[in-house]
């Protein structure tokens, strides 16, 4: 068995993972951007042959330090070549840098095509030439935060590239973003079910040829007459041939039994006339019928009375004017409402609000990348009640003025959430003084996203029904802006009970929706707790300690849900401990390290008091994650209240700390006072307060408090009588 690794465009890991184990992948795990998995190398020629979703399949040969070009250099010659490439041979390099000190990708490129080409010359006094087409061997080297992970290519070149596009439009989509629009939107049940497919926009066809292959079982990449790993030196010819030798009588099974149910047209006639040279070159041309009409005259064809419609319409960004597309957009929704009742549908929208322009209520909304867009897709059951769309009761003045700063905010954020990748994040907090809300997004790169409205105290002159009106009206705002129907909105609402206002109508649903954050995978719980399982507010935090971790022990005290040990474990961390005193978080916690490939011996959760844990635990550990509530009454422990008892705590931390570790320490009291006084005797002291308070969080830049600890250096007695008598000074 080796480790691979399957790259994709973001939005597509969730489905790439679920295919790769469909393949015969014994565990695959989705990250960002791609999805690793174990297997053979029959594993990886499948991957290769048939995944109609990846961009690459990578098998990674070393990982190691690479903080200047010397010690890239050596971590490239630290590899036997003459395994993997002949004297007389060819490769490429592809580098990709982040983070690091190395910046230029063409130098690092270079200086690790030196490292192997030097190899040969010194072993064998002849060297491999290079080939950036089609080499023997194609190298792609990643380095981030100065670790470099260099692997064999074994696709050679993308795998969207099926070998039978002749010509494209302006804006051509990606054959494996066409396959994922088509598996979302579940055409191989339509086509099963006796259903047609119809693309109304079809542009140069690849959604129809996507559609057409598919449902005639012919391997997306049969066509291809170049892989990264037909002049590896660990090549299995045998093993090749037999698979394509299958998959040849697959495809002529497949397509003999084919239904000509592909129908395309558009606006364009040089359009038509590119899909249909390409459908030609792809074997199907027989099996679709292109016209040339606009989108407006778009019907279901004669004897066809279901199907899936689907189609990715321009966004206004590469081509058209963006002030036209809403009109456009009008029209494809106004000709699905009405001559596609019983049909299924599927839009990829440049955005939300061309989304919304279509008039229909979507059943699914995913995120999908075309490139480097952030694109959504759009699902619908075409049923009759589409037909006539109810007409909303206009916004009152203050509700426009919520939905104007909210859609501005999104506006703002839109590429930085996309170029980060983030995708759970706060979006309003309390802007508009009338509004007391926050508004919180919850969602994956592959999926709709949830919305969390929590209400907050409105002031006492407030009327209760006002303030009520108040907090529909956020809702059917968020809902609006963010596309999202009524049913993903999970609301907290304050009720007056003992004691002053405090939060109400919690549910026991126990429904637990899975998130993305960092490229990891959590579980969130929006309805029956206070808070979620993931704090929004801390997300630089649980960065941090990510980059902390690499071999280090990690202890993460009130673990909650165990956020952070994941964190850690994805930094390399060598082992978690996660302690909490409650077994539901424990068990909530360890469904999150599983749910990231995160178990056995080496992520131990410990269901105790956190002061009771350091008092008998006799590890010592060389990150620790510190993150009290602020007041603590529990029965089975001691009371806890953080502003009184946290020196006592961070100092019997000091005790498991290795001499080396950093103690992350934060709280969310907000008019918490570190004791530097108690501290200082043990520990050097940074506050990173500012530094870990997330840009969607800006307006509450005091919600959370946050400090990096160390040990003092070992001194000489002398030394440490100066330090203490200084100390003494200052006080």
């Amino acid at each position: 068995m080796s480790n691979y690794f399957a790259t994709c465009p973001k939005g597509l890991e969730y489905l790439l993972r679920d295919e790769l184990l469909a393949l015969g992948a014994p565990e695959a795990h989705e990250s960002l951007a791609g999805v690793r998995f174990t297997g053979t190398l029959e594993t990886a020629y499948r991957a290769c042959l048939w995944s109609r979703l990846a961009s690459r399949i990578l098998l990674p040969l070393a990982e190691f330090e690479a903080p200047d070009d010397e010690a890239l250099y050596a971590g490239v010659q630290s590899i036997d070549w003459s395994a993997h490439l002949a004297p007389h041979g060819t490769l490429a390099v592809d580098a990709h840098t982040a983070l690091s000190k190395l910046t230029h990708s063409q130098f690092i490129a270079q200086r690790a095509k030196d490292a192997v080409v030097d190899q040969f010359r010194q072993r064998e006094g002849s060297r491999p030439g290079v080939d950036t087409e089609e080499p023997d061997v194609r190298l792609n080297l990643r380095l981030k935060r100065d670790r470099a992970t260099l692997s064999l290519d074994l696709a050679g070149t993308p795998l969207h590239r099926r070998g039978w596009r002749e010509q494209q439009g302006e804006a051509p989509l990606k054959e494996n973003l066409a396959a994922a629009m088509l598996l979302r939107a579940h055409w191989p049940q339509v086509y099963a079910d006796g259903g047609a497919l119809l693309d109304p926009m079809c542009g140069s066809g690849t959604l129809l040829i996507e559609g057409a292959l598919m449902a005639a079982d012919v391997a997306p990449g049969l066509r291809r007459d170049y892989f990264g790993f037909l002049g590896w030196q660990q090549h299995d010819i045998a093993l090749w041939r037999g698979l394509l030798e299958d998959a040849r009588g697959r495809a002529e099974a497949g397509l003999r039994n084919l239904r000509p149910v592909f129908f395309g047209s558009d606006a364009d006639p040089r359009m038509v006339q590119t899909a249909k040279r390409n459908a030609q070159e792809a074997g199907v041309a027989g099996f679709l019928t292109l016209e040339k009409h606009d989108v407006a005259h778009a019907a279901p064809p004669l004897g066809q009375a279901t199907g899936l419609v689907i189609t990715n319409p321009p966004y206004g960004e590469r081509l058209g004017d963006r002030a036209e597309m809403p009109q456009l957009y009008r029209a494809l929704g106004d000709a699905l409402r009405a001559r596609f009742t019983g049909w299924r549908g599927a839009v990829l929208a440049g955005d939300a609000e061309l989304g919304r322009a279509l008039g229909l209520h979507a059943d699914k909304r995913y995120v999908l990348y075309n490139g480097a867009l952030e694109t959504v897709l759009l699902t619908f059951e075409l049923s009759p009640k589409e037909t006539a769309p109810r007409e909303r009761k206009p916004l009152s003045p203050g509700a426009q003025m919520l939905k104007n700063r909210l859609e501005k905010t999104v506006r703002h954020q839109r590429k930085r959430l996309a170029r980060e990748g983030i995708h759970c994040w706060r979006a309003y907090d309390q802007d508009l003084p009338e509004y007391a809300a926050a508004v919180d997004v919850y969602g994956r790169a592959d999926a709709e996203p949830w919305l969390h409205v929590q209400e907050y105290r409105a002031p006492a002159e407030v009327p209760v029904e006002v303030a009520r009106t108040r907090l529909r009206e956020i809702v059917r705002v968020a809902g609006e802006v963010f596309g999202v129907p009524r049913e993903r909105i999970a609301l907290k609402t304050r009720e007056r009970g003992k004691g002053g206002a405090k939060y109400g109508r919690f549910d026991q649903r126990g429904e637990f929706h899975e998130v993305e954050e960092g490229g990891l995978g959590f579980l969130v719980n929006l309805t029956d707790y206070l808070d979620t399982g993931l704090f929004l507010d801390h997300r630089l935090v649980r960065a941090k300690l990510r980059e902390l971790a690499r071999d280090k022990r990690f202890l993460n005290l009130f673990a909650y849900t165990a956020t952070a040990s994941v964190y850690a474990a994805a930094g390399g961390a060598r082992d978690t401990t996660s302690v909490d005193l409650s077994g539901t978080y424990l068990e909530w916690a360890s469904r999150n390290l599983a749910l990231n490939g995160f178990t056995g011996a080496a992520h131990r959760l410990v269901q105790a008091d956190a002061a009771t844990f350091l008092r008998q635990d006799r590890g010592h550990y060389g990150l620790i994650y510190v993150d009290p509530p602020t007041f603590s009454n529990s029965k089975r422990a001691e009371d806890f209240d953080v502003q009184r008892d946290h020196a006592a705590l961070l100092l019997a931390c000091a005790d498991r700390l290795a001499s080396d570790g950093v103690v992350v320490f934060s709280n969310n009291f907000r008019r918490f006072k570190l004791d530097v006084a108690a501290l200082e005797e043990r520990f050097s002291i940074e506050d990173w307060s500012a530094a870990s308070i997330p840009f969607d969080f800006a307006r509450r830049a005091d919600i959370h408090g946050c400090w990096l600890l160390r040990l003092h250096a070992q001194a000489s007695p002398w030394e440490e009588s100066v330090q203490h008598l200084r100390r003494r000074g200052r006080r």
